[in-house]
């Protein structure tokens, strides 16, 4: 991974690679959670048809039930 894209703000990743293809997964607890902040990415690595990101949230909150 390059170190540079290390907890950088996915939008601004995002930016930087252009018109790379990209594959994102979201890393989230199982259950009734909920991210807050800012969506930061984790590990980068190329696959075949471009790049995968592994993104996920500066924190997560127990959701409310309804």
């Amino acid at each position: 991974m390059d170190p540079q894209l290390a907890l950088m703000p996915e939008v601004h990743a995002r930016r930087l690679l252009g018109d790379r293809c990209l594959r994102m997964h979201v890393v989230r607890p199982y259950g009734g959670w909920v991210g807050v902040g800012t969506l930061r990415v984790i590990a980068v690595r190329a696959i075949d048809s471009g790049l995968e990101l592994l993104v996920g949230y500066e924190r997560y909150d127990r959701g409310e039930a309804a």
